[in-house]
């Protein structure tokens, strides 16, 4: 699977929030967390950071993904695949590529609680380091 990372643009805002509710609703609601404001919310404030990047493949988007490089660790969230590309191991091609871009950065990511995803981060080298109300706090350990 070849894809490309470019930045997002304001344009991407709606189509990457849709993406972000069909991914997070089913889990969030399973959470008692559904809450269409506070989606649009976070996703404004990941675009904010201006860390974004759309996941794309032959001008097809497949997805999106944020990394915001912290004084003390690599911040990584928004990971959301369109549905039909999941399970398909472009999830780990992504994270691979975005964490090659810093490398020996240690990178943290809050997972929420009790979604599936929590495995697909300890497959990709993350450890639990805390936690909060409704995430687990994960991060790996610094690479060459």
């Amino acid at each position: 699977m070849t894809f490309a990372f470019r930045p997002a643009t304001g344009a991407d805002f709606e189509a990457l929030l849709d993406l972000s509710i069909r991914v997070m609703r089913p889990h969030l609601e399973r959470a008692g967390r559904w809450d269409p404001a506070r989606r649009r919310a976070r996703m404004e404030a990941a675009f904010a950071g201006g860390g974004m990047l759309v996941i794309e493949d032959q001008g097809q988007t497949l997805g999106c993904i944020g990394l915001e490089p912290g004084a003390e660790a690599v911040d990584l969230h928004s990971l959301y695949l369109e549905p039909a590309w999941q399970g398909r191991g472009l999830g780990a091609t992504v994270v691979a590529q975005a964490l090659a871009r810093h490398p020996g950065r240690r990178c943290a990511i809050a997972v929420l609680k009790d979604s599936p995803a929590r495995r697909f981060w300890e497959r990709q080298g993350f450890v639990l380091v805390g936690e909060q109300p409704y995430d687990w706090v994960m991060e790996r350990p610094p690479t060459d």
